[in-house]
């Protein structure tokens, strides 16, 4: 672990930090909370003295509330918190010592101050702990004069039993919230990475490997798709005249155009500044002609407050699989062409490629 930065937190690291010291301060509460009962059936059998029983009681119902107030009014929370995982660990050898080795709850108590420290920090974290956990022990030990009494009576081990079942559940199910959220996350940085942050369409990035499935999923299942390419006419002199801001709101027009007309089995993506693609699968040239006119019409009777005077309008090219394109590049151009020729016809049109 290194030493706390002297430049304090940005927020949102500091308010992680803060959810990392509460999830332990639980955790803590709990672990120490059953744990008592098996220490405390050795004291019992062992008669130990009333200052012992108090610093046990400390230990396991008051020292958890202080670990969490001296972590979140540390100036570096997790690294306090860390600090007091280590205390824990060295508390955990010292009533090792105390209880002579009783053998059943001695070893709950390694393997459970060992689990949550792997949890927790990783093997490195854990020797740490181990280490602070082993000094603590053998200085224990040494002062009480070295008894070894490793036999674990039937009621130490009954007063064990909570310790035994509910803190792995604990910790199981803890682990268990926590692969949960990696996975939700995953999923979202998935689909951030897809995204286009503007439109809310695929992006670029991901178009290719969406063109690419579409042709082999033709060519395999004996279907056809069209592929529509959508230019904004004149966007550059929109973004001059009227501003970026205008400029975004004509590519969320677009993008909502293509939402509307959009089925499940389509796929609509922002492939460029101001240009667009959507696959329409097992779609015909003419149904694919009147989704484009939707399209186009659509956006050239969109009118936005901003900016009243602003009329804008779309080229469009249409391409059909078939025998002429044998890949998601080939399919590409043919529409592309079609979208040039839209272009050269004046704009505001929609143009089908030859089959």
């Amino acid at each position: 672990m290194t030493e706390p930065s002297e430049r304090p937190l940005d927020p949102a690291r500091a308010s992680e930090h803060l959810r990392f010291v509460g999830r332990i301060y639980r955790m803590r509460s709990l672990g120490l909370g059953v744990g008592f009962f098996a220490v405390a059936g050795v004291l019992y059998e062992d008669g130990a003295a009333f200052w012992v029983w108090a610093i046990l009681f400390f230990n396991a119902y008051l020292w958890p509330t202080l670990a969490y107030l001296l972590a979140s009014r540390s100036r570096d929370p997790e690294y306090a918190e860390y600090r007091n995982l280590v205390i824990d660990s060295a508390a955990g050898g010292v009533w090792i010592a105390v209880m002579h080795f009783d053998v059943v709850p001695s070893a709950l108590l390694a393997v459970m101050l060992s689990a949550d420290k792997i949890g927790v920090g990783g093997w490195r974290f854990f020797a740490r702990t181990a280490l602070a956990q082993v000094v603590a022990c053998l200085t224990t030990w040494a002062i009480l004069g070295f008894p070894f009494s490793p036999y674990s009576s039937m009621p130490v081990i009954l007063a064990s039993l909570p310790f035994m079942f509910v803190y792995p559940l604990a910790i199981s199910s803890a682990a268990y919230g926590l692969a949960r959220k990696v996975v939700r996350q995953n999923k979202q940085l998935a689909h951030i990475s897809r995204t286009d942050p503007l439109t809310g369409l695929q992006n670029r990035l991901h178009w290719d490997d969406s063109a690419a499935a579409t042709m082999t999923h033709c060519v395999r299942s004996d279907k056809n798709a069209v592929l529509m390419l959508i230019d904004v006419d004149r966007f550059k002199e929109i973004n001059d005249y009227h501003g970026h801001p205008i400029g975004d709101a004509v590519l969320r027009r677009v993008a909502d155009t293509l939402h509307a007309v959009t089925r499940q089995t389509d796929t609509a993506s922002r492939i460029g500044g101001d240009e667009f693609a959507l696959i329409l699968m097992d779609t015909g040239r003419e149904d694919a002609a009147a989704i484009a006119e939707r399209v186009r019409t659509s956006v050239q009777d969109a009118r936005f407050d901003d900016a009243p005077a602003l009329r804008c309008t779309v080229s469009i090219g249409l391409a059909s699989t078939g025998a002429k394109t044998i890949s998601a590049a080939m399919w590409m151009r043919h529409a592309d062409a079609a979208l040039y020729r839209a272009k050269q016809g004046g704009r505001n049109a929609v143009v089908a490629a030859d089959d």
